[in-house]
């Protein structure tokens, strides 16, 4: 039985950081992934980046379209090992914090967070207002993990997909997902 794991995609900036965690999953035979992308990141994909819509699709085992909340990831019953939101924008934050389910990312984020699975944020804002901060509070209280990319420097990156991929793996293993080959503190 595979291992299966929903990947949110929302429109903040940094694109990437969802991408990344698609190809470094990828490889992974035993794990299962689920992606829903907002509109929003959508017109982020096209501004920011020049990733294709089919080769993100072709990383995925299953896509999901965000206003089909009646998906299987929509339910509780759907067994997973968690969530990643990568990136994870302000207003998706606002309504995981606030349990407004009005698309199918934020209603699998939900479900996550009632059943008491694993959910990680990677929100992209700077700097943070006090509405931001206690979005963020209200989901740790609530079990989730917020995890902001903030790139670490001790491996001595030389590019900025080996920042990317340092903050997507670290992000993964708060999901017991180990990437191999990634630097840890003191290795």
């Amino acid at each position: 039985m595979k291992k299966r794991i929903i990947v949110g995609i929302s429109g903040a900036s940094g694109f990437q950081y969802g991408y990344k965690v698609l190809e470094l999953l990828h490889p992974f035979e035993d794990i299962e992934t689920h992606l829903v992308i907002t509109k929003g990141a959508e017109l982020t994909r096209t501004l920011e980046t020049n990733y294709e819509r089919e080769a993100l699709h072709h990383l995925a085992d299953e896509i999901h379209a965000i206003q089909n909340v009646g998906a299987s990831i929509a339910s509780g019953s759907f067994k997973t090992i968690g969530m990643i939101v990568a990136p994870c924008s302000m207003r998706t934050l606002a309504s995981i914090a606030n349990g407004f389910s009005d698309n199918l990312l934020t209603r699998a984020a939900d479900v996550v967070l009632k059943e008491r699975r694993k959910l990680v944020l990677m929100v992209r804002e700077a700097p943070f207002n006090l509405v931001h901060i206690d979005n963020m509070r209200k989901v740790t209280e609530m079990g989730g993990i917020i995890f902001p990319p903030i790139p670490a420097f001790y491996q001595k990156p030389t590019s900025l997909d080996e920042m990317v991929t340092h903050s997507v793996a670290h992000a993964l293993s708060l999901l017991d997902i180990e990437i191999p080959n990634i630097p840890h503190w003191g290795e």
